[in-house]
């Protein structure tokens, strides 16, 4: 891929020309060039594993997989089979062989996001693999070499995590080889029309788009954005909802922001917004001390404020009640699959990852590793 390429891709994948953007694009440009291990930082949801992609995408590793770990949504029991994989019969439940996410990313790329999270004792045998690029299965004797260009990714600080003696000093200098930092949404807010545009332009519904007035773009750029590049997408999409077609102006960006703040569901009853008209919202100092020129007199707002106030109990009680038909869903398929999780999360339909996020989530995961017959296999 020559240089021209290299930067249509990154401009088409690392949105904005502000001088941050700039200098960041340009960090990816050499480490995409070269086979080094590459630490990511920056703040959640400023767009570390775009990041990640784009480094894999422009290097020579680009046919060949490019694999996500999150390693904080992996039980800690859980992690070294589903990183190095493990042989038939090594624990209970290990009724086939399964091959680990590093042999899979043989001769491309494995990105360990929230690096922070793994458990000091997996720190010790990733730091083996990274020195020897030889890999061990569970219950297995056998080395397996592999070719992985690793980039790992954290929010956290982990300097003070070493210094706390939750992550390992030499896993640090051993990841960390090109460090690169991606810079949060509100040190970069002249990119904000850009990243507004692209993500209208790539929405994946029929929904005709919202229009943003200048002042609209500079109501977005006057607030702190705690959610980045996350959040900006969330308020974009919720403005599509709410304003298909129509302009967006600047008093109706503080109510757009609500909802990040305090989700509400508006009732059933609420009318359009293009013929409500509701009071003022009078006090949301959490959402408007963000906004201090914004005019707070919207209908929007209104709308939801009265949402907030009228159907607050009702919001609790759903989410309770999705929360627990939710739990009893991942219980069933738990016991039906006799804890296989593979199978568990094939038989509804979502990604075996997310499985076990969700078994975290509801506390399930210790359940049911605690018990003989059901320990999580893969």
């Amino acid at each position: 891929m020559n240089d021209a390429n290299i930067e249509t891709l990154l401009a088409a994948k690392l949105i904005g020309d502000s001088p941050k953007m700039q200098q960041l694009r340009m960090l990816v440009k050499f480490a995409g060039r070269c086979n080094s291990s590459i630490m990511i930082s920056g703040p959640s949801g400023s767009g570390k594993e775009v990041v990640a992609d784009a480094i894999h995408t422009i290097s020579q590793r680009a046919d060949a997989p490019n694999i996500t770990v999150n390693c904080g949504a992996l039980p800690e029991q859980l992690i070294e089979s589903e990183l190095f994989g493990h042989e038939k019969g090594s624990f209970t439940g290990a009724f086939k062989q399964h091959v680990g996410l590093f042999e899979q990313s043989n001769s491309g790329t494995i990105f360990l996001d929230e690096i922070g999270d793994m458990p000091l004792n997996m720190q010790v045998k990733l730091l083996r693999v990274l020195e020897s690029r030889i890999v061990n299965r569970v219950g297995g004797n056998q080395n397996i070499p592999i070719d992985v260009r690793v980039i790992a990714a954290s929010h956290k600080n982990l300097g003070a995590a070493i210094q706390r003696g939750s992550f390992r000093e030499d896993l640090f200098y051993r990841l960390c080889v090109v460090p690169i930092e991606v810079p949060a949404l509100n040190e970069r807010t002249e990119d904000i029309p850009a990243l507004v545009e692209h993500f209208l332009k790539h929405q994946t519904n029929d929904i005709p788009s919202p229009i943003f007035t200048a002042e609209a773009y500079a109501a977005l750029q006057g607030y702190d954005w705690p959610g980045n590049v996350r959040e900006l997408r969330n308020v974009v999409e919720r403005a599509t909802v709410f304003f298909a077609g129509q302009p967006v102006q600047a008093r109706d960006i503080a109510a757009l922001m609500l909802s990040d703040i305090a989700p509400a569901v508006p009732s059933a009853n609420v009318q359009p917004i293009t013929n409500y008209e509701a009071p003022a919202m009078a006090e949301q100092p959490q959402v408007t001390d963000r906004f201090p020129n914004m005019a707070h007199e919207t209908p929007f707002a209104g709308m939801m404020s009265s949402a907030l106030g009228q159907q607050k109990s009702d919001v609790v009680d759903l989410n309770a009640h999705l929360q627990s038909e939710e739990r009893r869903i991942i219980m069933h398929a738990l016991e039906t699959s006799h804890g296989v999780v593979s199978k568990a999360a094939r038989s509804i339909n979502i990604k075996r990852t997310t499985f076990i996020d969700k078994m975290r989530k509801h506390k399930l995961d210790k359940t049911f590793a605690d018990n003989a017959a059901l320990v999580p296999s893969f």
